[in-house]
């Protein structure tokens, strides 16, 4: 495969319609090829949502935010850290609060069923 480049002489211009039109042949080709990859993805590759906390944390560093910036959406400093360190779970109505104060995909704050979020 030749490296994309300006167009600077007629030349080159003709060499740019001739490998458009290869490509354009190659349409159905590449069409079905992503499809096949698209369902294998879908069935071999699933992307599990993130885990609550770990959303949490995420938002907390990307926002520069400490532990004492949480207090008004979980609670007291002391059960911000029981949340974090996963001595306590997230309750409904903190997950809500994280969701509409910090931001946080509801998807990523409802995790799996194991932390006894929905999956």
């Amino acid at each position: 495969m030749k490296p994309i480049r300006p167009i600077k002489t007629a030349k080159d211009h003709q060499e740019a319609l001739r490998r458009v039109s290869e490509l354009m042949d190659q349409a159905d080709e590449l069409e079905v090829l992503v499809l096949v990859i698209a369902d294998y993805e879908t069935k071999h590759c699933s992307i599990m949502p993130p885990d609550p906390i770990e959303a949490v944390k995420f938002r907390m560093e990307q926002q520069g935010l400490k532990q004492v910036d949480l207090v008004p959406f979980i609670g007291s400093r002391s059960r911000v850290s029981e949340v974090l360190s996963g001595k306590r779970e997230l309750s409904l109505s903190m997950r809500q609060r994280l969701h509409k104060g910090l931001g946080i995909p509801a998807t990523s704050l409802l995790g799996t069923a194991k932390d006894g979020g929905e999956a």
